[in-house]
């Protein structure tokens, strides 16, 4: 694997970074958002997704869509991708926490924009090949760890931001304990197998947390095997 998109996957990669910009001037009226910050789009830009679809899936690994990547799992659409990193609103010096790693392809955005990226996933499989190919990408800022996300992990927090890549039937309250005053919480939340609602969930000073929703979203459901 190259640190860069392969030649022959250059303009794809191009193509699909302003698809997602148009994407998210499209979608303004619900999520608030006209464009993207820089330091997302460079992120997305260096970011090779080719990488992290299986070589069935090349050909599509620059569309803007979801893929199949193996045990009933899917990388997200990197437009929906983009998009919740930017609620996140992460910032440098920030240490966050996935759940959901699945391919290792929104831990590796984040790990362009922050300190730390802890990232939990359920399926050992899926785990031990995120941290490969994260590794062969010489991404160093990312943890992953094979485990049930739905508990958070408590060794690592508070975190500044959280971020969750499957849908919950309601807010894990382990992962709002960890979030830090002043830290924001993105999550799907809704019916299995159904369209859910994209959530902002933002902890002030003063503990008190106040949600708001952007987005009808379709996500795998998080699932609690403890």
């Amino acid at each position: 694997m190259s640190d860069k998109p392969a030649e022959n996957h250059t303009e794809a990669h191009r193509w699909l970074v302003e698809r997602v910009l148009v994407e998210t001037r499209e979608t303004a009226r619900s999520t608030g958002l006209n464009k993207l910050s820089d330091r997302v789009i460079e992120a997305m830009a260096a970011t090779p997704r080719h990488c992290f679809v299986a070589p069935e899936q090349q050909d599509l690994a620059y569309a803007d869509m979801p893929l199949p990547i193996g045990r009933g799992q899917t990388i997200s659409q990197p437009f929906i991708v983009a998009l919740m990193t930017e609620l996140l609103a992460p910032g440098p010096e920030d240490v966050v926490l996935e759940i959901g790693t699945g391919s290792g392809y929104q831990a590796a955005v984040l790990a362009h924009l922050v300190q730390q990226v802890y990232t939990l996933e359920r399926i050992p499989e899926l785990a031990n090949l995120a941290t490969q190919r994260l590794r062969e990408l010489g991404i160093a800022n990312v943890v992953v760890r094979a485990s049930n996300g739905v508990q958070g992990w408590e060794e690592q927090a508070p975190f500044d931001g959280i971020i969750v890549t499957a849908a919950a039937t309601e807010t894990p309250p382990a992962l709002v304990r960890q979030l830090k005053p002043g830290g924001r919480l993105v999550i799907p939340v809704g019916a299995r197998h159904r369209t859910q609602d994209l959530r902002v969930l933002e902890k002030d000073t003063q503990g008190v947390v106040l949600s708001r929703s952007v987005l009808p979203v379709v996500f795998v459901p998080l699932i609690d095997d403890d």
